[in-house]
């Protein structure tokens, strides 16, 4: 899971970018970046950090030109080090280049192993680095053929953004795993990024998704576009956007994501079989599920747990020590609405359980009397290789345990989780999903 963001055709183009990666910072906090093209070169800035830790007003001035990428990294594939930043910049005989990738590629050991055998020298430990390579490798005489045909060797879900001196590539994985979507500036240039929530900062026009399977290919100066259908395959959105990875905000695939978290809580509330005096959302992820579930039954929402927002989310950081001391830095039970009462927890997943263990542990401290924990998801059994870097079989807690053991270990005194089909209901049951956290199909091989 990162963010990408692709703008042509605007004097304002690394503004936008910036804004549109800040929008999308919950994407990925490790590090950020921006490439910018004048028309002559690329020019590249990132860090380790946020993007307001990064950016300021001084060095954006130096990006000028009116094509600019930008990218916000979670490491699935690589580590988090400043080499492991995005965009990758390049220089080529075809002239500078600029690539950022949202996503993973599976086969990205068997193709690097073939590229360094071949004679290439890698920088960085990033599935990213293997298509730069691939392109300067190529035969091919123009940028757009080169990229065609190291795309036909890059097995996975992604969506990459590559900018040339006048051009801007944008392409998604055959069967859309992952979401990246087209809209218009209001000065007229054009946008592309990983969520919707970006064009509703920068008051962009949302045109369309990007369509599984089709490049785009903008070229500066010019107002229309080519789209080329580049492969073919059955479209699965990966409903983790939906569960947890998406701002409530965005529209991913024409759902909204706020609107279907609550249709899961809605799910959640119609098996329950408990009295309780209030539902309390984990913020921030489960907030949306809560509500749905506190107004089908018909009982009281409280915000009972304060979160301190200056912490990132627990769930991407590297070691559990660091995620375990966040849950407390991060989450405040207050113990005056607490104290003697009968609450529901709604979370959106529940992946290692020592977070949901740490919270349980920190509300029966502030005196809640009972505790159900309701899970807006199935039970995460598989580790998920397609851009969100689940743990290994041995880190998922119900890849081990049953539910009622999974209840035992968290200290929950009941605990409910959604069913793979409660999931797809409230989604949409009119497509498929990628939901290999859940049912084990690899279907991308």
């Amino acid at each position: 899971m990162c963010a990408v963001v692709g703008v042509i055709n605007s004097k304002n183009a690394s503004t936008y970018a910036y804004y549109a990666l800040f929008a999308m910072q919950h994407r990925g906090q490790e590090a950020s970046g921006i490439s910018v093209s004048n028309g002559k070169n690329i020019k590249t800035i990132k860090a380790k950090g946020e993007v307001s830790q990064i950016f300021n007003p001084d060095n954006l001035k130096t990006l000028e030109g009116e094509i600019a990428i930008g990218h916000n990294r979670y490491s699935t594939a690589g580590n988090s080090s400043l080499n492991d930043a995005q965009p990758i910049a390049a220089t080529s005989v075809l002239g500078d280049i600029a690539l950022a990738h949202n996503g993973n590629l599976v086969n990205k050991e068997e193709v690097r192993s073939r590229l360094i055998q071949d004679g290439a020298i890698f920088q960085t430990n990033m599935d990213t680095e293997n298509v730069v390579h691939l392109i300067a490798r190529s035969k091919q005489e123009s940028l757009k053929d080169r990229f065609i045909e190291s795309l036909k060797e890059c097995i996975g879900a992604y969506c990459f953004v590559l900018a040339s001196k006048d051009k801007l590539y944008v392409v998604r994985d055959p069967h859309g795993v992952r979401p990246l979507s087209l809209g218009r500036l209001k000065d007229g240039g054009y946008i592309v990024a990983s969520e919707t929530c970006a064009f509703d900062l920068i008051e962009a026009e949302f045109i369309r998704d990007v369509k599984p399977g089709e490049m785009l290919i903008f070229t500066q100066g010019n107002d229309k576009f080519e789209s080329i259908e580049l492969f073919s395959q059955t479209p699965r959105i990966c409903a983790f956007e939906y569960i947890y990875f998406a701002r409530p905000d965005s529209i991913v695939e024409g759902k909204s994501v706020y609107e279907v978290r609550k249709k899961m809580g809605e799910a959640l509330a119609k098996k329950f079989a408990y009295k309780a005096d209030f539902v309390v959302p984990v913020p921030d992820s489960g907030v949306s599920a809560a509500i749905g579930f506190a107004q089908y039954l018909q009982i009281p929402l409280e915000m009972a747990i304060v979160r301190n927002h200056y912490v990132g989310r627990t769930f991407i950081e590297p070691t559990q020590e660091l995620r375990n001391l966040k849950v407390k830095l991060k989450l405040n039970p207050m113990r005056k609405v607490l104290e003697g009462k009968e609450i529901v927890v709604i979370d959106d997943s529940l992946v290692r359980g020592t977070t949901s263990k740490k919270i349980i542990s920190l509300l029966r401290a502030a005196g809640a009397s009972k505790i159900h924990l309701a899970i807006a998801c199935p039970e995460i059994k598989f580790p998920d290789t397609y851009g969100i870097d689940t743990p290994t079989f041995e880190e998922l807690i119900s890849a081990n345990k049953n539910a009622e053991e999974v209840r035992e270990y968290v200290e929950a005194d009941t605990l409910s989780f959604l069913s793979i089909e409660e999931l797809t209901q409230s989604i949409g049951d009119e497509r498929k999903y990628s939901l290999i956290s859940f049912d084990g199909d690899y279907f991308i091989k």
